[in-house]
């Protein structure tokens, strides 16, 4: 697959770079030219070795950490990851946690846990940074899900934060492209990442592929692929949407009872106390 080139060198913020989607998107726009910030929250491991492997390849790296449930920590992860790269041109929104709990279960402050997490921290963080952005006509890209137009039982919260990344990245785009910022967002659907295999032990990718049209479970790059097209000059005329990635998950009429049965996953551990 020819790799997406970014024209000039683009100066990069990727939050929850730390691992998974994230990790892979920093490192995608990376190797397309860009000098990258990395945001991690905990485990700083896989974005330093990232950072030390781009740095010998001759490009500009950084990780950076921040709690995104500490507001002004968000703050100064605009302020240090900008000052970094001498401005920024492209915002991806990727940090987020998830949980799943009996919707009659969820307490205030799992509650409010994902949402600061999912939406107010990229809220504000958008508007931090929000000045270099215009300087540079850059864009963001927030990172959302297929839980935000079709139901999974005990995910009502995970949910009603992804619905909201839909709803507020249109809302934005309109905002600021007459200041020249574009802003879209992407969908993913089922994506192999280490917290399926923490969630459900004996996770078979095979099988959960069978269950996809496409035939197979997604992978990061499948979406950082697609987060360098949003960043590049190709996507100039493409403001306000949201690109839903999930082989087909969201096209298709299953009429089964699925969701009447138990959920034996476990999301949020790690991450969510008591779960």
């Amino acid at each position: 697959m020819t790799k997406i080139r970014l024209k000039q060198r683009k100066k990069v913020l990727v939050t929850g770079a730390g691992t998974g989607i994230g990790l892979e998107v920093a490192k995608e726009l990376a190797r397309g030219g860009a000098a990258v910030a990395f945001h991690y929250s905990h485990d700083d491991r896989a974005a330093k070795a990232a950072v030390r492997a781009i740095r010998r390849s001759g490009g500009k790296a950084e990780a950076f950490q921040a709690d995104f449930t500490d507001l002004e920590a968000v703050k100064r992860l605009g302020r240090d990851a900008a000052g970094f790269l001498g401005g920024l041109d492209v915002l991806v929104n990727n940090a987020g946690i998830t949980m799943n709990k009996p919707f009659a279960k969820v307490t205030p402050a799992e509650f409010d846990l994902l949402f600061q997490v999912n939406v107010r921290g990229g809220f504000f963080l958008t508007q931090t940074v929000l000045p270099s952005l215009r300087k540079s006509r850059g864009c963001v890209v927030n990172i959302s899900s297929i839980h935000a137009f079709q139901g999974f039982q005990q995910h009502a919260v995970y949910a009603a934060t992804k619905g909201a990344i839909v709803a507020y990245t249109r809302e934005l785009a309109i905002e600021l492209a007459p200041l020249g910022v574009r802003v879209n967002a992407i969908a993913p659907g089922s994506i192999v990442v280490e917290a399926y295999y923490k969630a459900m032990p004996g996770y078979d990718r095979v099988a959960h592929g069978k269950g996809i049209p496409a035939g197979f479970v997604g992978e990061p790059k499948d979406i950082a692929r697609a987060v360098a097209f949003l960043a590049s000059e190709d996507a100039r005329y493409i403001v306000g949407q949201t690109l839903v990635i999930d082989g087909g998950t969201t096209a298709w009429m299953p009429f089964g009872d699925g969701f009447r049965r138990p959920v034996k996953a476990r999301f949020g551990q790690g991450y969510v106390p008591e779960t």
